[in-house]
């Protein structure tokens, strides 16, 4: 088995090196893909826009966001999967020879283990909701697959794994991941998108079941790291890892450790469910003004703007407790901004304006 992953993880690491010598001017866009697909820009610009545009789509990316990369932290700590900028240096299969070199990034040097890869997983899913999301609409009522709709589908099945080749590259390139992890990211996250198109409970939860779930979530989390450190295994191995390989410290960032990503995702569906079950809420995109193009428009806007200015604000990271806790609150703040406090004081100033011109 060990000779195996060894083989598997040499071909990963001899692709990294192809990429990199091959594509070396390209790293800045290879930099920048991998930074669109973090999941945060799913919570701080996709959402926003799309749960304006088509609430129950909004409410799926959230969920299919959430929960995959909370099945993505499970899988990574039952996987133990290795990364290639320090299995390279760590691993005895190159004893008789020198270690292939490879470079490091800014974005290299994630802390968690590496399969499966939770961009590629994250970027799978989040797409695979928004493109079925299109095609329904382009369906219509009468749900008729007419030759504009078939020319649509392929269209966007095609920006859909052209997204996710790029994804892909962009990772293996960065040495963060092996090619074999990011393909099963994006296996996995399309599995959970697709098992979301049959779950629909999710549009009219309580923010009691809302409460459930995030607590469950976080519970059994919480309960298989402490049961597997119990009977000796380190379920956080992976950070002195990061820490000892990494060509520059500061490259090691809090924010990508297991319980970081687990704790933001939890804020955010928490968040979620406060605000669709707000008071704020109700009265403004379930109101009359919530109907109307202008309004949702508007929302949008200026909820984009407002997350981000609110994602310029850095946590401090010199406690690690602290910036878990302050990562939930920011987290739950997201959600809690874009479908109650900014659709509420819009509405609030338009009905403002309106008693004025009466």
């Amino acid at each position: 088995m060990e000779s195996s992953m060894n083989l598997l993880h040499d071909a990963g690491i001899q692709a990294t090196r192809w990429l990199q010598e091959h594509f070396h001017g390209s790293q800045d866009l290879f930099l920048f893909i991998s930074f669109a697909a973090d999941l945060r820009n799913a919570f701080f610009v996709l959402f926003p826009i799309w749960f304006h545009s088509n609430e129950s789509v909004g409410i799926k990316l959230i969920w299919v966001a959430v929960i995959g990369d909370w099945l993505n932290l499970v899988f990574k700590w039952i996987l133990f999967g290795e990364r290639p900028y320090w299995w390279v240096h760590e691993t005895d299969y190159y004893s008789n020879a020198s270690a292939p070199e490879i470079q490091q990034f800014p974005l290299t040097c994630e802390t968690g283990p590496g399969s499966p890869s939770g961009h590629a997983m994250g970027a799978a899913g989040v797409y695979y909701v928004m493109v079925t999301a299109l095609l329904s609409a382009a369906m219509g009522k009468k749900q008729l697959k007419t030759l504009k709709y078939w020319v649509l589908w392929t269209v966007l099945w095609m920006g859909f794994w052209a997204v996710q080749v790029c994804v892909c590259l962009s990772r293996v390139f960065i040495a963060a991941h092996f090619p074999h992890q990011v393909i099963a990211g994006v296996i996995s996250g399309m599995a959970v998108a697709k098992t979301f198109q049959h779950v629909g409970c999710i549009y009219h939860a309580s923010l009691r079941r809302y409460v459930g779930i995030t607590f469950f979530l976080f519970s059994f989390a919480l309960g298989f790291y402490l049961l597997l450190r119990a009977v000796g295994v380190d379920l956080l191995w992976t950070l002195e890892k990061a820490q000892k390989w990494c060509k520059h410290p500061e490259w090691v960032h809090i924010d990508t450790t297991p319980f970081a990503s687990l704790l933001r995702n939890l804020g955010i569906l928490f968040g979620l469910g406060l605000a669709l079950n707000s008071h704020m809420y109700l009265e403004s995109c379930r109101g009359k003004q919530g109907q109307r193009l202008p309004f949702r428009l508007g929302c949008a806007a200026a909820s984009l703007l407002i997350l981000h200015l609110f994602d310029a604000f850095k946590l401090p990271s010199h406690m690690q407790l602290l910036f878990y806790v302050l990562s939930f609150c920011k987290s739950a703040a997201v959600p809690l901004a874009t479908v109650g406090l900014v659709p509420y004081c819009i509405s609030q100033l338009l009905a403002t304006r309106d008693k004025k011109a009466a």
